[in-house]
């Protein structure tokens, strides 16, 4: 559904090109100062229209709160922020409204809610709901205090110059994916619980919320189906749990081990392409061709390594309010 986490729980809300989008975030911990100025950095950091290749959409994109701060410090009550949507041209997704396109939630979720989903910019399927999460985000991470968490694009289109990789889009009126690396410092050991709620499945669960996402590696990911055990097992340097290695990517049985949190994502080409397509037309039962038009990024990876630091600071808080390490009351 809409909601994730158990201690920091969420709950996100909004479409595309709705009043607004914006979260709930129920069990923030009261006394923490949070000031609207405290989340330009990474709101600007998810806008689109920043660099080539992504959508000229803008939004001021600063949280609204409607509760759970008063003076600038959190009441312990929920907080609810929410981002306008001020830039909206729905009348571009009218004249397509028969024609889902290939790769994106138009055609399931026509079937899913009957017709009576928001279908304009995607709705609530959109990317746009990143702004939630990157604004959850944001108080996560101030809630880790020490530990860092940073994500950085590897590779776009299979370059690993960021400009050559868009340049393809560009020469092929098409869209391209990307890869995305997160590393997290700091991480206490013992963080996770084993099987279903081990690091790795809920930073995956959460990672899969982000629109886009194709896969998920951890240290060495699939490349250590071809390695030896001697070769890929990290080897333990000190009581402190250092490792010579890391390819395990910091999570040995589900849980932290005291290294680098490592782990990588795929982010596949933007659904809503220029180049022409074949789709099903469900008002005249046929199929045609129709390339996609409005304001689209070429490239949605350029825009996720916010939104994947977002995800994963949020799974981390949670986790450490489970082992008491964060308090319900901020001195």
């Amino acid at each position: 559904m809409n909601q994730f986490g158990t201690l920091f729980k969420l709950q996100i809300f909004g479409e595309s090109h709705g009043a607004c989008v914006g979260v709930v975030i129920d069990g923030c911990p009261a006394g923490l100062p949070l000031k609207v100025e405290e989340f330009e950095v990474d709101m600007e950091r998810r806008k689109g229209g920043k660099q080539k290749g992504t959508t000229p959409r803008q939004e001021d994109d600063m949280p609204i709160f409607k509760s759970g701060l008063f003076n600038d410090i959190t009441t312990g009550a929920p907080l609810t922020m929410i981002f306008e949507n001020n830039n909206t041209r729905s009348g571009d997704y009218e004249k397509q409204r028969a024609v889902p396109r290939p790769g994106h939630s138009d055609f399931t979720a026509h079937h899913k809610f009957g017709g009576f989903e928001d279908y304009r910019g995607g709705g609530h399927f959109s990317g746009r709901l990143t702004a939630a999460l990157v604004g959850a985000g944001v108080v996560a991470k101030k809630l880790l205090k020490n530990i860092t968490v940073e994500a950085h694009i590897v590779s776009i289109a299979g370059e690993a110059d960021v400009e050559k990789g868009i340049q393809k889009a560009i020469d092929q009126k098409d869209s391209v994916g990307g890869i995305v690396e997160c590393t997290v410092k700091g991480l206490p050991i013992g963080l996770g619980e084993h099987f279903f709620d081990s690091v790795e499945s809920l930073i995956s669960h959460a990672v899969f919320a982000i629109p886009a996402i194709r896969g998920i590696e951890f240290g060495t990911g699939f490349a250590a189906a071809n390695m030896f055990g001697v070769d890929h097992n990290d080897a333990i340097v000190d009581a402190s749990g250092k490792t010579k290695t890391n390819h395990a990517g910091g999570v040995v049985g589900g849980y932290t081990n005291g290294n680098d949190l490592v782990f990588r994502i795929a982010v596949k080409p933007t659904s809503s392409t220029p180049k022409e397509q074949i789709t099903w037309n469900w008002e005249t039962n046929e199929q045609e061709t129709f390339s996609v038009k409005g304001r689209h990024d070429l490239c949605i990876a350029l825009r996720v390594p916010v939104v994947l630091e977002a995800v994963t600071a949020i799974v981390l808080a949670d986790l450490m309010m489970r082992e008491q390490k964060i308090p319900r009351i901020i001195q």
